[in-house]
C-alpha cells in the first residue's frame, strides 16, 4: 500500500525568516507559521480559538527568493511534506524529536482586508478614453 506525506497550511509568519547555508552551499530558510482554528465549546457554548505553531524549512533557490518576503505577520500558504527529526540534547543527554514541514511551494495570498480596502475599479472613463480618435466616425461608415 502506498503512503502520502503532504501538508497544506495557510497561516501567518510568527517571526522574520532566517537564511543560512549548508556546508556545501545550499540555502535553507527557516520560519515559523501560526494557524488559528475557531470553534464553539460544546459545554459552555462560547467561541474559542486554538493556535497551532509549526516550524517550516524552505530549501534551495526558493529560500533565497523568499527571504525578504517571509516577515513576521505575513500571510503565507505553504505546500510541502512532514519531516521527523531526532537528536540527543547536548545539555541533558535526552533524546529529543520534532515534526517540521519541508516547504515545496510557497505562495503569498492577499488577505481579505487588503482586497476590501483596495479601491474599486472606476467606471468613469479614463483620460486615455477621453482623447478623441483621429478617425472620422461620420455618416460614411461602410456598414
Amino acid at each position: 500500500m502506498s503512503s502520502l506525506n503532504r501538508v497544506l497550511l495557510l497561516g501567518n509568519c510568527t517571526r522574520d525568516s532566517e537564511l543560512r547555508y549548508t556546508p556545501n552551499g545550499t540555502a535553507v530558510l527557516s520560519f515559523g507559521l501560526a494557524m488559528n482554528r475557531k470553534y464553539r465549546d460544546a459545554a459552555t457554548n462560547e467561541m474559542r480559538e486554538d493556535v497551532t505553531f509549526v516550524d517550516v524549512d524552505l530549501w534551495g533557490q526558493r529560500a533565497e527568493v523568499c527571504q525578504e518576503l517571509l516577515l513576521k505577520g505575513k500571510l503565507v500558504f505553504v505546500e510541502g511534506r512532514l519531516r521527523f527529526e531526532q537528536w540527543d540534547d547536548k545539555d541533558t543527554g535526552q533524546k529529543r524529536s520534532r515534526l517540521k514541514v519541508v516547504a515545496e511551494r510557497v505562495q503569498f495570498p492577499e488577505p481579505r482586508s487588503a482586497r476590501s480596502a483596495a479601491p474599486a475599479p472606476s467606471t468613469a472613463p479614463s483620460e486615455e478614453s477621453k482623447v478623441e480618435s483621429p478617425v472620422d466616425h461620420g455618416e460614411n461608415v461602410p456598414f
